[in-house]
């Protein structure tokens, strides 16, 4: 189907849902499509992807209201570009932060339910059993006198339980909900998805498995005291007899209307989950896996830059990944036409020929020129761009391994940067430098720490529309709470922890021009610090993403000595981590790509 075909489908639609609101009974004046599953995912499966499929916006995060009259959609400042170049001329775009929001949720239609299996994640990648983590939540339970918490978000079911999924696309999740109890935990699942043995291994575990739909009537049984499950540690139990314990934890951040309205008001304990902080906290197996899975990670995205620098030096006369000059026309009898989707698919062929590869992490942002400007792009084969080597060319991508989960983005040109890329790729540079060369104390917020990253862009009058870092699953969400980096009140929320996971990745964007950003994952680790102010002990970075930076987009002048020292120790690790997997013509590549920077004169 062409794009205007699409389009005008998509219009056609509108009259029909306008036509349906008006038949309805009483008639309806708007209605509200989230971008959001039953579970607030943000990623979602196609039967979910409603606000897509009414607007047209591809991007992950948005709302979309239809009234009679109008079509308007809601996102924020990483997709305004996006949504202009996709909404069609009956949509108008409300740009988050600048204008009214939006307060009403509804549904649609959508595709049919697709029985993908469960499966466990094991011990040996989880770091930790489930019997320990059902220990752990009820003594959070018992402390805050409740009877049972409610878990409606997908990726902290999956954590809890210990086990996995294919029902979202790029996160390893099941549809399912968890209610657990002092005494009782069950599994609310389409039970055609469990095989015997997990059956076996949730029994075992002592956890009920019950239909999905269930969890509604459940809920209620909760909230009066009379959901009874089978034996744990010997023992039958009902709830009934806990009048200490009254309350129904619940998350607002995950917890549907749909159940919510099954509790009295008196007994509803609403709090951060009780799940959302030890699963940011890596245990030391999951932090094991992760330094792992990077570096097999790297070795996949070295091997693509190094495919891609002889493939635009090829076939594009391109004057290459090392050298400064402006790129030729492209060759007349070229063998490779190379385009922002046949790149991207080539490296996920990199990434797929990895040990415990699973797929990826989210949709590869491969991204040319202008493209590169929208921050969340996603390119579609029939429309996108084809690279050139006169431009920047902007690659965010990640996968997911059984023991990990990467994130990582890197801006490279092949021909000739002009002296204004160069100083905007050094400013993004010595931002991503200066957070993760941070050291701070305990209690200390990413909302603290984000001014790090910006400041040397500040100083030019630059900024980005997005924060600076976010959390990463273990074989998980690629975008994990509760903690963040970034100018938005919501990071001042959850303090830094040891062992958390952190991303460091700022950005500039130059709209209609190009667009840059760097991105590693980072650990949160104990610093040691000559002196101990306060007791409160300091905390510090450890990155463990392994891909060079461009030397030739970096303008030396403007790097201070350490940040000099800083880029030079990074890139003889990287030689020395990634060398061993790599074949003869890689290692020269990868030679090439640390030699050590001096500063100019």
């Amino acid at each position: 189907m062409s794009a205007d075909s699409a389009a005008a489908g998509r219009d056609a639609l509108l009259d029909e849902l306008r036509a349906l609101m008006a038949a309805h009974s009483p008639p309806l004046h708007a209605l509200v499509v989230p971008s959001e599953d039953a579970h607030q995912s943000e990623y979602v499966s196609e039967r979910d992807k409603r606000r897509q499929f009414v607007s047209g916006f591809t991007g992950s995060a948005g709302l979309a209201l239809i009234t009679m009259k109008e079509a308007l959609l809601w996102t924020d400042g990483r997709y305004f570009l996006q949504a202009e170049q996709q909404l069609t001329n009956r949509w108008k775009l409300m740009r988050m932060g600048e204008d009214p929001p939006v307060e009403v949720w509804i549904a649609d239609d959508r595709p049919p339910v697709n029985a993908l299996p469960v499966f466990m994640q094991p011990v040996e990648y989880a770091g930790c059993s489930v019997t320990e983590k059902l220990k752990e939540l009820r003594e959070k339970l018992q402390h805050e006198k409740a009877r049972g918490i409610i878990i409606a978000a997908l990726d902290e079911v999956a954590w809890l339980y210990n086990i996995r999924g294919n029902d979202v696309h790029y996160s390893p999740v099941v549809h399912s909900y968890s209610i657990v109890t002092l005494h009782s935990a069950f599994f609310y699942v389409d039970k055609r998805k469990v095989s015997v043995e997990v059956q076996n291994y949730m029994t075992e575990n002592g956890i009920d498995i019950k239909d999905y739909n269930m969890v509604q009537s459940d809920t209620s049984l909760l909230a009066s005291g009379q959901l009874k499950g089978s034996a744990v540690n010997g023992s039958s139990h009902g709830e009934n007899d806990m009048n200490e314990n009254s309350k129904v934890w619940i998350d607002s951040n995950s917890c549907c209307l749909a159940l919510y309205s099954k509790l009295d008001q008196y007994q509803v304990l609403m709090l951060q989950s009780p799940i959302a902080l030890p699963k940011a906290v890596k245990n030391p197996v999951e932090l094991d896996g992760l330094r792992k899975a990077h570096i097999r990670d790297g070795e996949a995205v070295v091997q693509y830059l190094a495919w891609l620098d002889k493939q635009m030096q090829e076939n594009y006369g391109a004057s290459g990944y090392f050298t400064e000059a402006k790129g030729s026309q492209k060759k007349e009898h070229m063998n490779v036409k190379l385009t922002e989707v046949s790149v991207s698919d080539k490296l996920e062929g990199f990434r797929a020929s990895k040990e415990h590869f699973k797929g990826l992490s989210f949709p590869t942002i491969s991204s040319v020129g202008p493209n590169a400007a929208v921050i969340h792009y996603k390119p579609e084969a029939s429309s996108c761009a084809e690279l050139d080597a006169d431009k920047i060319y902007l690659c965010d991508s990640g996968a997911q391994y059984l023991d990990g989960t990467t994130d990582i983005t890197r801006t490279v040109h092949f021909g000739k940067p002009s002296e204004h890329e160069k100083s905007c790729y050094t400013a993004v540079l010595k931002g991503h430098i200066a957070l993760d060369t941070a050291v701070f104390p305990n209690g200390t917020t990413g909302h603290a720490i984000d001014i790090l990253a910006r400041t040397p862009l500040w100083r030019s009058g630059l900024d980005y529309r997005h924060g600076t870092g976010h959390g990463i699953g273990s074989y998980l969400n690629v975008h994990e709470g509760p903690h963040l980096i970034s100018f938005r009140p919501s990071a001042r929320n959850v303090p830094l922890q040891a062992s958390m996971t952190v991303t460091d990745e700022p950005g500039y964007y130059e709209d209609g021009s190009f667009g840059i950003r760097l991105e590693n994952v980072l650990i949160v680790k104990e610093a040691n610090t000559k002196f101990n102010f306060g007791d409160k002990g300091y905390l510090a970075f450890e990155h463990i993403t392994w891909t060079p930076y461009q030397t030739k987009l970096i303008d030396t002048t403007l790097l201070t000595p350490a940040e000099i020292e800083w880029v030079n120790a990074y890139h003889s690790d990287c030689r020395k981590i990634l060398q061993p997997y790599l074949n003869e013509q890689e290692k020269e590549w990868l030679r090439k790509a640390t030699e050590p920077i001096a500063a100019s004169c």
